[in-house]
């Protein structure tokens, strides 16, 4: 079936040759039912725009194209039990359409780092910079980029993997599950200090491999040594 609603210049609209496929009418019929329909003259303005198309034949005719609101007062004179269903199929492609363009776009963790990053001053002026110079394009991304390095930190699964790799190597050193406490929390801690962060979630992305060699070549220091 033809697409009910789509966009134009911002607006969710339909259009009268659309109108008049869906509701089995001649297009001449839903042009003069716009043209006699009895609402305002600034409300026939808003909600309905002449405009000519071309049909396969390179002929040049008029149709209108409708808003929302302007499709809701028109359809109104269509009645029966058909026209009902139409009613609701336009309904909801309506509503479906402002779900869609309303929802925000989806960003990936980088693309929402480096907006984050654009608020700022400096970040927002050295991405002007790029843009205006294009020799200077491909330093300034570079320059971006470790910035970025510099402050990404583990993401959920990267955690997981740490907290893996914790649990292994105390599980493998220590039989007696009511020891393993102190083990875990040293670890935790010459983590913590060696990378100087408060807690491994924090540990930076880029150093991700160096704190899973650590692990892997640890051992905990016992009391009295």
């Amino acid at each position: 079936m033809t697409q009910l609603v789509f966009i134009e210049n911002g607006k969710m609209v339909t259009d009268s040759l659309t109108v008049a496929e869906v509701f089995g009418k001649e297009h001449r019929r839903v042009m003069q039912d716009i043209r006699t329909l009895e609402c305002s003259e600034e409300f026939n303005l808003h909600n309905f725009v002449q405009v000519d198309y071309t049909d396969s034949r390179g002929r040049t005719y008029p149709k209108y194209i409708i808003t929302q609101d302007g499709f809701s007062f028109l359809a109104m004179s269509y009645t029966g039990k058909e026209a009902a269903r139409f009613k609701e199929m336009y309904i909801t492609e309506f509503n479906r359409m402002k779900d869609e363009i309303s929802k925000p776009p989806v960003l990936t963790e980088r693309q929402a780092i480096i907006q984050s990053l654009k608020l700022t001053a400096e970040v927002a002026e050295e991405v002007e910079v790029v843009k205006a110079t294009t020799a200077e394009h491909g330093t300034k991304l570079v320059e971006i980029e470790q910035k970025l390095d510099k402050q990404i930190t583990l993401n959920s699964g990267q955690q997981r993997t740490l907290q893996r790799a914790i649990s292994k190597k105390v599980y493998a050193i220590e039989p007696d599950k009511d020891a393993r406490g102190e083990l875990f929390q040293q670890l935790h801690r010459e983590i913590k200090d060696r990378w100087q962060v408060t807690s491994y979630k924090d540990v930076l992305r880029k150093e991700l491999e160096n704190v899973l060699n650590y692990i892997t070549y640890w051992r905990p220091i016992k009391k009295g040594e």
